[in-house]
């Protein structure tokens, strides 16, 4: 199972912010749409950054409510670490588990493709290993 067959079951859509906005703006979205990571894009849609609740959460904590009249630039990860539609299901488990995330942003061609998270990744592992079982127990069936 790879990274494309994950968007092509649960689509492509990527909410996304621009990097000027607040904090506050971006969890009044992050709340609206029921989501824990907002991508940072730039007018050309490409990948700038990314934002988590626990982003903003850690921020607030350490400065207080004002934290949330700071740009998302400000607290964003500007280093995002990407996979793309070839990468196996497998493969973007072990990123998100090095690098301790939920969610990964997909890129194609040096732009912002969709994105996955450690939910999306999970269930079709999960399905994988239900598949294969039930392959096994008809072959043991029919042996």
């Amino acid at each position: 199972m790879t990274v494309k067959a994950i968007l092509d079951s649960k689509g492509r859509d990527v909410v996304t912010i621009a990097a000027d906005k607040t904090l506050g703006e971006a969890a009044a979205l992050l709340a609206d749409r029921g989501i824990g990571a907002i991508v940072v894009k730039s007018g050309d849609d490409r990948i700038s950054g990314i934002l988590s609740e626990r982003d903003i959460v850690r921020v607030i904590a350490r400065e207080g409510p004002g934290a949330l009249e700071k740009p998302v630039s400000a607290v964003m990860t500007a280093r995002v670490k990407v996979c793309r539609e070839e990468h196996t299901v497998n493969e973007v488990m072990q990123i998100m588990t090095e690098g301790r995330f939920r969610h990964l942003p997909v890129e194609k061609d040096g732009r912002l493709a969709g994105i996955v998270s450690i939910g999306d990744v999970v269930k079709r592992r999960i399905q994988e290993v239900e598949r294969e079982a039930e392959e096994i127990r008809t072959y043991i069936a029919t042996a």
